[in-house]
């Protein structure tokens, strides 16, 4: 094999390795999955039984802004994971099958 195919390959293997989410990233999407939910429990529960007072709406300021956050990652890993599998199937981002 000649050394040109050779640093393909390689190079093909890297872009793989790179596109592909690591088992710390499915360990923290997990995580933030968890928090978000946790959140929505707080939120909910925030609203229902806490006294309306400015205090309380700044609390509940805080959670959706740290809610929104986390969806937002988590958006993000979901793309990046629909987009690894496509690409391990053979498929590009439209679909159509890679050349």
């Amino acid at each position: 094999m000649s050394s040109g195919i050779m640093h393909q390959i390689v190079e093909l293997l890297e872009a793989e390795v790179q596109t592909r989410p690591s088992p710390i990233e499915f360990e923290m999407a997990y995580q933030a999955r968890v928090a978000i939910d946790r959140i929505k429990f707080a939120i909910k529960h925030t609203e229902q039984f806490a006294r309306p007072c400015d205090t309380m709406r700044e609390v509940g300021m805080q959670l959706l802004d740290a809610l929104e956050r986390l969806e937002s990652l988590d958006r993000r890993f979901q793309a990046r994971s629909r987009l690894s599998n496509r690409h391990r199937n053979g498929n590009n981002r439209s679909g159509a099958p890679a050349t």
